[in-house]
């Protein structure tokens, strides 16, 4: 019986359609309805992501204390002022640069296959940058709160987006599929 009634654009497909909802990395199929689970699973990533940001924040403030102590007393005062601005300054610019990226993604968002890809492709990556950022963090501890700082304004935004990219194209697709093949337009 699809096609009787309208159904709203958060309502699954009919039995009968052929256009399945597709499975997005971190979110199953639950962004199609938007209901309970769904955001059951964005607070999920959300709360991990603040636990894993105050670790992480733990750590550099404590990295940051042993580079503050090999300091002149006369330099500690001066070098946490320019760590309190340098943070402030990285906190609005991680938070501007990912709402940039975030409105780029939109504008070309990524199909679900895409999507399923690039997830699989950035954990692929991850012990290397693991590897390569144990080395790092020895060169930048002097300026690692500022570098918090600026993974903290990213990750504030990422997590406080009203819906991401791939559910953004996932629908595109269900959207196209759903209307069939374009009519053949003739002179």
């Amino acid at each position: 019986m699809s096609g009787i009634a309208s159904r709203a654009s958060s309502e699954a497909p009919a039995p009968g359609d052929s256009v399945p909802v597709p499975a997005l990395p971190r979110l199953g199929r639950t962004w199609y309805r938007r209901g309970a689970p769904y955001w059951l699973r964005r607070a999920r990533t959300a709360v991990f992501a603040v636990l894993a940001m105050t670790l992480f924040s733990l750590f550099v403030l404590g990295l940051y204390e042993g580079v503050r102590d090999l300091l002149p007393s006369a330099a500690r005062e001066v070098w946490d002022g320019v760590q309190v601005a340098a943070s402030a300054v990285a906190l609005v610019w991680g938070g501007v640069a990912q709402r940039r990226e975030h409105r780029e993604a939109l504008l070309d968002p990524p199909d679900p296959d895409r999507a399923l890809r690039a997830r699989r492709d950035h954990e692929r990556r991850v012990p290397g940058r693991i590897a390569l950022g144990r080395g790092l963090v020895l060169l930048a501890a002097p300026v690692m709160p500022a570098i918090a700082a600026h993974v903290v304004g990213r990750l504030a935004v990422r997590l406080t987006v009203r819906e991401y990219p791939s559910e953004v194209g996932a629908r595109r697709r269900m959207e196209a599929h759903a209307a069939g093949p374009a009519p053949w337009k003739g002179a």
